[in-house]
């Protein structure tokens, strides 16, 4: 007996000891916290010259594009932003950023909050809780393409790496650039006859880019004030490397318009992320890329290190070959001098049609080995979106099943929150259109087009397929890819296809395997992309063309799920509910 109390007693002493010795290497190597990383910003209007033609702009803290938030995973980003617009209310959308557990945060005016009013100053709070490469911009009117954007890179925790290795880490938005102001272009998408935006001026790469001013020939003009090509603000972006070293690229686009291509001469680069997701690695010479989507791709400076390189960008799905230049950066080997021009012409871009190439780089991506989500076998519900252009008594819109989406004056999150049914249309939009007898490759008939604000009431956690359909648009022979992006959720992107997706064939060929998870995809001309989600994310989630000018004319529909489980909405989204 003695013996046996003893031999406990012993054990017990171990045990003893051992947690101690834990609590103590606990303390000598502690383990990673979350941190909260705060930002202070001020949104007003300022003359800029982004591509050396001087207009209005929307900056960030003086600057577009705006701060970079560098967070990482499961971080909490604070942004205090005042608006000191002086005519114009204000939303920003944290583009890819999943809003789990936040969804008054995701920064949709209309959807999920109210606009911030000039001089109001409004604190976004959420958590960064995936790796990967993201984007903020604004999310009211056509804001967006008046410079209101940014990055966001997200690193995974201290200690931990991504599988595939780099020296440096860069971040590169892509954009197209107009001279005309939001303002104007959203009358002109709104007038009877209707106006077209038209194509860009110019091409930016990170906030730089060069407009030709001698084009400017009007004797009314003062060209040598409203376009100057020395002016420094507009000199070619600089990507400096080290030879030998590897760099990662996130390379993204907030084009208002355009779908762009991406090379850098002389270089190879090699996928491996995509809108936050790791990517079976492959190899392009052309990156296309769609607004709204971000892509992380490899280089290694391995070339002569004597000289500097071209990266342009060029407009592709678009015939834009005569009247948007393509954008130009400089890759600066060190020690060259980084304004040293590289000693060749700039490599021209892919044909603008081209439309097989950009399919095969859709179907290319795939999720990597180690890194796959299974998707669900099967959905609970499917709804098919035919895209259509249409003149909707006098003006012309887009439409998704007929249905031309616009705002309501409540938003959507509180509307259905607080069950203020005379918010907006309670009969959901429909599922699906008329299947067996709609010719996608002729124009629309314009009948029974209606306007209305209805949502897709989603039962929580179903599983839910999405099927682009594209068609048509108003002029014969002519159908436009269009970027769809999805807040709140990434989505398994099970398939492509072209022409008229069968409901019940092509199912059949989805990947189940190995898809790849994204937020924004594309879907192209005279064809289909299908997409599966989990309504597992309590909240109303805006999903929508990324092409501005198309937003606004009415191309997204609005996802409503789970919102019995929400509790008390903050008062600070609030300010229109009650408003005269």
């Amino acid at each position: 007996m003695a013996v046996s109390s003893r031999f406990r007693g012993m054990k017990i002493l171990n045990l003893l000891a051992l947690c101690v010795l834990i609590f103590s290497l606990a303390n000598i190597v502690p383990m990673a916290e979350a941190r909260i990383r705060r930002y202070k910003w001020e949104v007003k209007y300022e003359y800029k010259s982004p591509d050396c033609f001087r207009k209005v702009v929307i900056t960030i803290n003086g600057r577009t594009p705006g701060p970079t938030i560098q967070a990482r995973q499961n971080d909490t980003v604070i942004v205090e932003l005042k608006n000191s617009l002086l005519t114009e209310n204000v939303a920003i959308h944290w583009h890819g950023i999943r809003q789990i557990g936040t969804p008054w945060a995701d920064g949709t005016e209309g959807v999920t909050q109210c606009p911030i009013l000039p001089g109001e100053t409004f604190t976004y709070k959420f958590v960064v809780d995936r790796p990967g490469t993201y984007l903020y911009h604004a999310h009211y009117g056509m804001q967006r393409e008046a410079g209101l954007y940014g990055s966001i890179r997200v690193s995974l925790p201290e200690g931990e790496s991504e599988p595939y290795a780099y020296d440096y880490d860069r971040s590169i938005i892509l954009n197209d650039w107009f001279h005309r102001s939001a303002f104007e272009q959203a009358a002109g998408l709104s007038s009877i006859p209707f106006q077209w935006v038209g194509e860009p001026q110019s091409l930016l790469i990170q906030g730089k880019g060069r407009f030709n001013c001698s084009s400017l020939n009007s004797p009314s003009l003062n060209v040598g004030t409203i376009c100057n090509e020395t002016n420094p603000e507009c000199s070619p972006y600089v990507i400096a490397v080290i030879p030998g070293k590897t760099y990662r690229l996130r390379i993204s686009s907030l084009t208002a318009l355009s779908a762009l291509s991406f090379q850098i001469e002389g270089h190879n680069m090699t996928v491996v992320e995509a809108d936050g997701h790791n990517v079976e690695p492959f190899v392009v010479q052309n990156l296309f890329i769609y607004s709204g989507e971000t892509y992380s791709v490899l280089i290694k400076a391995d070339q002569n290190p004597t000289r500097n390189y071209w990266a342009t960008t060029n407009i592709v799905s678009r015939n834009a070959t005569f009247t948007t230049p393509p954008g130009l950066a400089i890759l600066n080997y060190y020690p060259n001098h980084p304004k040293r021009s590289p000693p060749t012409t700039p490599p021209s871009g892919p044909l603008w049609n081209d439309v097989g190439s950009r399919l095969n780089q859709s179907l290319a991506i795939k999720a990597r080995k180690g890194f796959i989500i299974p998707p669900p076998q099967s959905a609970d519900r499917m709804i098919v979106m035919l895209n259509t252009q249409n003149n909707v008594s006098g003006n012309v819109r887009w439409s998704v099943n007929k249905v031309t989406y616009t705002l309501p004056h409540i938003p959507y999150l509180i509307a259905l929150k607080e069950n203020i049914t005379s918010a907006f249309d309670q009969t959901p939009p429909p599922d699906g259109y008329d299947f067996k007898n709609y010719d996608i490759f002729s124009v629309a008939e314009n009948k029974s087009y209606t306007i209305r604000n209805g949502v897709y009431r989603l039962n929580f956690n179903s599983t839910v397929d999405i099927i682009l359909q594209n068609a048509n648009s108003l002029s014969n022979k002519t159908s436009e890819t269009h970027p769809w992006h999805l807040h709140g959720h990434d989505f398994w992107v099970l398939g492509y296809g072209e022409g008229k997706f069968d409901i019940y064939n092509d199912p059949k060929k989805y990947n189940l395997v190995n898809p790849i998870m994204k937020n924004t995809v594309p879907v192209h001309r005279y064809g289909w992309t299908a997409l599966r989600f989990r309504a597992d994310n309590p909240g109303a989630w805006a999903f929508h063309c990324h092409i501005e000018s198309h937003f606004y004319m009415g191309m997204g529909v609005v996802f409503a799920e789970g919102i019995e489980r929400l509790g008390e909405l903050p008062s600070s989204i609030k300010g229109c509910v009650h408003r005269k």
